[in-house]
């Protein structure tokens, strides 16, 4: 049979992708490896207890009455989830760049963040307001560019966004400065960073600030059941449409007839189709899945520019407490804990096992009290690394022994720095390292984030530079390593525009 798209991966992107390609009305087909959708947005079971495997917190979510972009999206698609509201935007346990003491908890809600920087910073209140200006036209301007419009250019953008293209090649700490933001200030606004996996020293502004607005104004979100909640609805959403999908089936290579990719060899057989959309690091695509000679000169050279910088290296532990939350004392969703808040510093020491003493601590039962069974709670920490250099070298002797001590530092982290002590409640232990990503998700060195947008290699550069980078006929990547970075909200965002990208060279746009 012969489709006219197939899209390769269910994680955010791929079924974006694939909802989005059978709403223009296309025969479209989604294949996944494993017998679960979602990727890293799923969920899996330990004892009594069920664990979500990344998913910290979704921004452009909003309320019923202020939908956020994503929202939008997937309700567009028929997917209704019962999303529950975080109440702050995060607390911080850590120093300041100067060494004095840092417990900053900041709030949802651009007034309340505007009065609250002001109290902590009294000098902030006007560079605060300015920021966020700035971010609302940045959005609109993203919101502009990702309509799939082929007419895209600099000239368009620069008329009706002028700070747009003004600033998208810059970092967020010389954007800082210029808004009049103190060494303190920037401190705070610096806590996300880790999110994205990039020092605020390279990370794009652009990109931050489309998290952080939305985080602020829109307040963050998660689902009453876990990422696998999502996952599961757009499945049912795109065969409600009349999608087709294969699970355990694994795509192996792409058939081309000279430059031009026919189809898919999968574990189940061959599939012939017009275009794939392909949830896969592109150098695992352009190094395994195709004829080198299919491979475009430029692909060759942005990824040799690029180096193997892969963003985040993920390690993850997640714990089954038989305490509620109440009894442990713990009143945060989310507990930022890096050694410093200097970004710079503290992207070098994650380097290494030895030095990273940076974690975010999360317990779920904060926003959903019924996350886990009564009188219990779920609590994790998670961490990236942003060198392959330490795991490398981990044996297969000494490999668990590795994670439980990072797990173990992190538990008593947690306890030094706020006081919370779990470690007598703990009846549940599941932990991933950057192994553990890498075999199940079949990315490169664990990094679930793609490449790191930071740079040259930033937002704005991969959008404008699409005509560019897409000119593989029939075969599109998609995912983390796409024109709109790592994040579930941005992988939603990513896979529909690249679906609309693919349906405008196909000549069948909607």
């Amino acid at each position: 049979m012969r489709y006219d798209f197939v899209v390769v991966g269910s994680g955010c992107a791929g079924l974006a992708a694939a909802c989005e390609l059978k709403q223009a009305g296309k025969k479209v087909l989604l294949i996944e490896q494993h017998n679960l959708p979602g990727g890293c947005a799923s969920s899996f079971v330990r004892g009594r207890f069920e664990f979500d495997p990344s998913l910290h917190e979704l921004c452009t979510i909003g309320s019923v009455e202020n939908p956020g972009i994503t929202r939008k999206q997937l309700e567009a698609y028929g997917v209704n989830i019962n999303w529950q509201k975080v109440p702050d935007c995060f607390r911080i346990v850590s120093e300041y760049s100067d060494g004095s003491l840092m417990d900053v908890t900041m709030p949802s809600g651009k007034e309340a963040f505007i009065a609250k920087m002001a109290e902590y910073v009294p000098d902030s209140k006007k560079a605060t307001e300015d920021m966020f200006e700035l971010f609302a036209e940045i959005s609109a301007g993203l919101e502009y560019t990702s309509q799939g419009d082929e007419n895209l250019n600099g000239k368009v953008l620069m008329e009706k966004f002028p700070n747009l293209l003004k600033i998208g090649s810059y970092p967020c700490m010389p954007v800082f400065k210029k808004l009049g933001f103190s060494q303190k200030a920037i401190d705070i606004l610096s806590t996300y960073w880790s999110y994205l996996g990039v020092d605020m020293d390279h990370l794009s502004f652009l990109h931050y600030s489309q998290m952080v607005e939305s985080y602020v104004e829109l307040s963050a979100y998660i689902p009453e059941h876990t990422s696998h909640e999502i996952s599961v609805a757009m499945v049912e959403a795109f065969r409600n449409m009349g999608g087709e999908c294969l699970f355990n089936c694994r795509a192996t290579e792409f058939i081309f007839d000279n430059k031009k990719c026919v189809g898919v060899k999968t574990t189940a057989g061959d599939i012939e189709c017009d275009c794939v959309l392909a949830n896969i690091n592109p150098d695992i695509i352009y190094a395994k899945m195709m004829p080198e000679h299919a491979v475009p000169e430029r692909e060759k050279r942005l990824s040799a520019a690029r180096k193997g910088r892969y963003g985040a290296r993920m390690f993850t532990a997640h714990f089954g407490l038989n305490k509620t939350a109440e009894e442990l004392g713990i009143k945060d969703y989310s507990i930022f804990m890096p050694s410093t808040a200097d970004s710079s510093k503290e992207y070098e020491s994650l380097k290494k096992i030895a030095t990273n003493n940076y974690t975010i601590f999360l317990c779920y039962n904060i926003v959903n009290p019924n996350f886990s069974p009564e009188g219990t709670s779920v609590v994790s920490f998670t961490t990236t690394y942003t060198s392959p250099e330490d795991w490398n070298k981990v044996t297969q002797e000494n490999y668990f022994n590795v994670k439980d001590e990072i797990a173990k530092k992190f538990v008593g982290l947690l306890k030094e720095k706020t006081g919370i002590d779990i470690k007598d409640a703990i009846e549940e232990v599941a932990i991933a390292s950057p192994m553990t990503f890498s075999r199940y998700l079949g990315v490169p060195e664990g990094s679930a984030y793609g490449f790191e947008t930071r740079d040259w290699d930033g937002i704005i550069a991969r959008t404008m530079g699409m005509e560019f980078d897409y000119t593989i006929n029939g075969l599109i990547p998609i995912g983390t390593s796409g024109i709109r970075g790592d994040g579930y909200s941005s992988n939603y965002a990513c896979g529909q525009l690249l679906a609309r990208y693919a349906l405008n060279k196909q000549g069948g746009n909607k």
